[in-house]
């Protein structure tokens, strides 16, 4: 017969969870992260959606006439849709000053970004894994770059321009860009793809792989989000600059940023113009943006997860 001691300590590992098993959360538990899972959902889409508003409002303005537009705000539309027309689109269509400035500023901002990434992951890849005299004090160098504000630069620059005919030209803009958007693409291609194991490189090195096709052929596909990334950051930048266009770019073809100000100045009420044109400048990053989400995604995340 047990003892009391004996049927107390079997009645315990009976109910007692096998061991390495967790408790199962109770129904009010699961009710409360539920809540609080679909309270944060809420609260994140109305975080967009009054995020969003201000494009909103600016694409209606741009498909309602200039009389509806002095009458009553944007939202009015919603009221009374037949305001709605694309007459706006027409007349930017029509104007020549701003088609001309949408293909100055497709021809400043891709030149600039694919200088600033091609330069970018050369420079990375060599202060990453290259041996050379003085590297890491000119990664230093570098680095210490990144704190150099435009503004510093804009009048050495502007007299080193003139004297070599690069004032006013689409050159002496992307160039500009390009100086000043390396640093940070050198910064952070240099961190990732120092975080590329050494032991996949050696063995790249004994297949017979020179330091060319190590490059393009292993570093380059690893280094794809980060790159990404980095091209995102730069065409954004390029695009919605107004302040080195307006110094250093030609008059006669000025980039979207400084014909849409220059609308605002002699034509104060040309909203049928300023509207729809606001409008495509600032669509256009949103576009390249949204298409490239995943590869920014992955290389922001890239270092949290090494």
């Amino acid at each position: 017969m047990s003892s009391p001691a004996t049927r107390t300590r079997a009645r315990t590992d009976v109910s007692a969870p096998p061991p390495g098993s967790r408790a199962r959360p109770t129904l009010a538990a699961r009710a409360a992260a539920r809540a609080a899972g679909g309270t944060v959902r809420v609260f994140l889409v109305l975080a967009g959606l009054f995020w969003l508003l201000p494009t909103v409002g600016l694409l209606l303005s741009s498909l309602r006439s200039p009389p509806d537009i002095a009458a009553s705000g944007w939202w009015q539309v919603f009221t009374a849709p037949a305001q709605l027309t694309t007459e706006n689109y027409t007349r930017l269509l029509a104007n020549d000053t701003i088609t001309g400035s949408l293909v100055s500023t497709v021809l400043i901002t891709v030149p600039s970004t694919l200088l600033v990434l091609l330069l970018g992951s050369f420079a990375g890849y060599a202060f990453a894994w290259l041996e050379f005299p003085g590297r890491d004090w000119w990664f230093l160098g570098v680095v210490a770059l990144l704190v150099v504000p435009v503004q510093v630069a804009l009048v050495p620059v502007s007299k080193l321009f003139g004297a070599v005919g690069l004032f006013e030209t689409t050159l002496g803009v992307v160039l500009f860009h390009t100086a000043f958007g390396l640093p940070f693409a050198i910064f952070l291609l240099r961190n990732f793809f120092a975080e590329i194991p050494r032991e996949l490189l050696e063995a790249a090195r004994l297949d017979g792989a020179g330091e060319l096709r190590l490059f393009t052929q292993v570093v380059l596909p690893l280094g794809g989000p980060a790159i990404a990334s980095l091209g995102i950051f730069q065409f954004l930048w390029v695009w919605n600059d107004m302040l080195i266009a307006l110094i250093f770019a030609d008059s006669q073809s000025p980039p979207i940023t400084v014909a849409l100000q220059q609308q605002v100045r002699q034509f104060g009420n040309n909203v049928d113009v300023l509207a729809p044109g606001a409008f495509v400048s600032m669509v256009v990053p949103l576009v390249v943006f949204f298409a490239f989400q995943r590869q920014f995604a992955s290389g922001v995340m890239a270092g949290a997860v090494k």
